[in-house]
């Protein structure tokens, strides 16, 4: 990214108001090497889980690379959960959760929810192969969250940018933000495996 940013930092101050990816700009530079990018030598860059790419494309690459995907896209079998709103988001979210998105995450949330589906949820991203569920966290929450239930399920289902919530007063975050921007990622995904 450093190098992507210098290469836009050097350009006129006119240059403003654009979406550039770090990978575009630095082919434009020139750059068509990039394993001096990798985390360790020889291993493959990982996808940007903000820029859309098709999950069955993004479970190809990862198992490509003897990576094991921490989300699957759902098969056509899957039979729909038949409990309230927010009982069926979180049936979902256990589904997707598995021992790799702990690793990745290692952090609990709390869900405070008001409105028609009020009430408090946990989702341990901690311990284990993950747990989620209604009622308080088994530990103390890393992020409390704070929001309408109606605007919960749209955030889970892609149709409210977590982002956008937080920035519009709909969603309140206390605790640790980097977890925060976590759970969006986790979020974005499985709306892709279409939750």
């Amino acid at each position: 990214m450093a190098d992507a940013a210098y290469a836009v930092l050097s350009r006129g101050t006119d240059y403003t108001g654009n979406f550039l990816v770090d990978e575009d700009v630095l082919k434009e530079q020139g750059v068509r090497h990039f394993e001096q990018y990798a985390v360790q030598p020889g291993h493959p860059l990982l996808p940007d889980f903000f820029l859309d790419d098709a999950p069955e494309m993004l479970v190809e690459k990862m198992e490509q690379h003897g990576a094991t995907p921490a989300f699957r896209p759902p098969t056509s079998s899957t039979v729909p959960p038949s409990g309230g709103p927010i009982e069926n988001t979180f049936d979902a979210i256990k589904a997707v959760i598995n021992e790799d998105v702990v690793k990745m995450t290692q952090g609990i949330y709390q869900f405070d929810l008001s409105g028609e589906n009020a009430g408090v949820w946990f989702l341990d991203l901690k311990s284990g192969a993950g747990g989620a569920g209604q009622g308080q966290p088994p530990v103390k929450a890393d992020v409390v969250m704070t929001m309408d239930s109606a605007d919960f399920n749209k955030m889970f289902a892609g149709q409210l940018k977590p982002t956008l919530a937080f920035m519009g007063g709909k969603l309140r975050i206390k605790g640790d933000m980097a977890l925060a921007l976590k759970l969006e990622q986790l979020m974005s995904r499985m709306n892709k495996a279409k939750l």
